[in-house]
C-alpha cells in the first residue's frame, strides 16, 4: 500500500530535520538506522535485468534522506544495500583507483572516500566475517567549511573537484584537505573579483573533461541578480544556463533549473529538471531524448544506456518545477537507451524523497554497501572490526 500525504510529510520533516546539529553531522551519528519504508521499492520493465547484463553496481545518493543507495544482482537476486550518511550529495567513482567519493553536504562538509573490503584481518576474538559482495566501506574522510555547500563531485585530470555552491565556484579538494578554488563564471565577479559571500548561480554540476578548460557546468542562473537561490521570487523558468570551462560564458541557454552535467564521447548530456528532462547539447542547444516523471537529477551512463533518476518535487520549492506535474513526481532511476529515448525498466521507492547523483563501479569491484535491510549485526561488526582495503592486500 502507497503511503498518504500525511504520512509522507511527517516523514520528510522528520528527515528534513536530522543531522542539523554539527555535533551530529562530525561524528556521523544522529542515534538512529535508515527507516525500512525508504528501502522499500517496485520494479517495473526489465530494471533487473539491465542491471544484472550491465554486470554493475548502481550508486544512488538520496540525500533529504541521508542515505546512500546500492543495488545489484548477485546469483541471480535483486540485491539492495545502504549506507546511512548525512545528507550525501555528489558521488564520484575513481576507476583508477578502485574507490568512491561522497559529499555530505550538511555543515560541517565532509567529503569521504570508500574502499571495498577485500579481506580480513586474522583474528582470534572474532571468527572471519564473510565477505560476500566485497562491501563498500569509508576509509578517510575531510572536512570542509559548510559555507562551501558542496554538490557534485568529478575527477578532472585524475584529482577531485567539486561544485563550491555557497562560493559561485569549483573548487580542487586535495587528498590532504583543504580547498582551491580552480574556476568560475566570468559572471560570478564584480569589480574583478569572485564573489564568494553568497550563493547566486546555484553553480551545481560538473561534466568532467580531461582539464578545467574542457569541461562543464550548469547552474541555474547566469548572473548575479537581487534574487538569490533559495528566494520564494528567484526565477527559474528558461533562465538555466551550461557554462564553458575554456571560455567562462555560457555555451547553452534556457534551461530550467539544470544539474547533473556529463561528457559522453565528446557531447554534454544533462538533465534540464524543472522540466523533468533528459538530453544532450546539439549546436548550443539542449535537446530532450526523455522526459520522465519527476524532477530529473542525477546522471550515469554505461555503454548505451543512461541512467537517469528523477525525484519528487519539495512543495515549498514548486515553483522551481514549472513543468511538472508535481502531485505526480516519483522518487525513481531510470534505465534509458540513449539512441531510442525507451525507459527500458525503472525502479520507484513509493516512500522515496530525493535523488542527488548516480554512479556504477563493475560488479566485481564490490556488490554493495554493508548495511541490508534485514540487517545482520554479527556481520556488521565483524566486517568493520576486521576489514583490509585491496590497497591493504595488493588486490588489484
Amino acid at each position: 500500500m502507497s503511503p498518504d500525504a500525511a504520512e509522507l510529510d511527517d516523514l520528510w520533516q522528520e528527515d528534513d530535520r536530522r543531522w542539523r546539529d554539527p555535533a551530529a553531522a562530525l561524528s556521523v551519528w544522529d542515534g538512529g538506522a535508515a527507516d525500512p519504508r525508504l528501502l522499500h521499492a517496485r520494479a517495473s520493465g526489465a530494471w533487473w535485468d539491465v542491471l544484472d547484463q550491465a554486470r554493475i553496481t548502481l550508486l544512488i545518493t538520496r540525500e533529504y534522506e541521508h542515505l546512500v543507495i546500492a543495488l545489484s544482482v548477485v546469483g541471480g537476486r535483486p540485491q539492495t544495500t545502504y549506507l546511512p550518511l548525512p545528507h550525501p550529495s555528489g558521488l564520484a567513482v575513481d576507476r583508477a583507483r578502485r574507490t568512491v567519493a561522497i559529499a555530505s553536504t550538511r555543515n560541517p562538509n565532509q567529503v569521504f572516500e570508500l574502499a571495498p573490503a577485500a579481506a580480513a584481518l586474522d583474528r582470534r576474538d572474532m571468527p572471519a566475517p564473510p565477505l560476500d559482495g566485497r562491501p563498500l566501506l569509508p576509509v578517510r574522510s575531510t572536512i570542509h567549511p559548510g559555507a562551501l555547500y558542496i554538490h557534485d563531485l568529478a575527477y578532472v585530470g585524475g584529482e577531485l573537484h567539486a561544485n563550491s555552491v555557497g562560493q559561485n565556484a569549483v573548487a580542487r579538494l586535495p587528498a590532504s584537505g583543504g580547498h582551491e578554488l580552480v574556476w568560475w563564471p566570468r559572471s560570478a565577479e564584480r569589480r574583478g573579483r569572485l564573489v564568494t559571500s553568497r550563493n547566486h548561480l546555484q553553480l551545481n554540476s560538473i561534466a568532467a573533461g580531461p582539464t578545467i578548460e574542457g569541461s562543464f557546468f550548469t547552474a541555474s542562473a547566469e548572473r548575479i541578480t537581487a534574487r538569490r537561490p533559495g528566494h520564494r521570487n528567484f526565477p527559474v523558468d528558461r533562465r538555466g544556463v551550461l557554462f564553458s570551462g575554456s571560455t567562462r560564458e555560457p555555451v547553452v541557454r534556457g534551461l530550467t533549473r539544470p544539474h547533473s552535467a556529463r561528457l559522453l564521447d565528446g557531447d554534454v548530456w544533462l538533465d534540464d529538471s524543472g522540466y523533468g528532462q533528459f538530453g544532450i547539447v546539439t549546436d548550443g542547444r539542449f535537446e530532450s531524448v526523455a522526459r520522465l516523471p519527476g524532477w530529473t537529477r542525477g546522471l550515469c551512463f554505461h555503454r548505451r544506456i543512461a541512467f537517469v533518476g528523477t525525484s519528487r518535487v519539495i512543495p515549498r520549492f514548486r515553483q522551481y518545477a514549472p513543468g511538472l506535474d508535481v502531485e505526480r513526481s516519483r522518487c525513481a532511476v531510470h534505465a534509458v537507451d540513449t539512441r531510442s529515448g525507451r525507459v527500458l525498466g525503472s525502479l520507484t521507492w513509493p516512500t522515496g524523497n530525493q535523488i542527488f547523483a548516480l554512479d556504477w563501479l563493475p560488479r566485481t569491484w564490490s556488490a554493495g554497501l554493508p548495511f541490508e535491510r534485514l540487517r545482520r549485526p554479527v556481520r556488521e561488526r565483524g566486517i568493520f572490526y576486521t576489514f583490509l582495503t585491496p590497497k591493504e592486500t595488493n588486490d588489484r
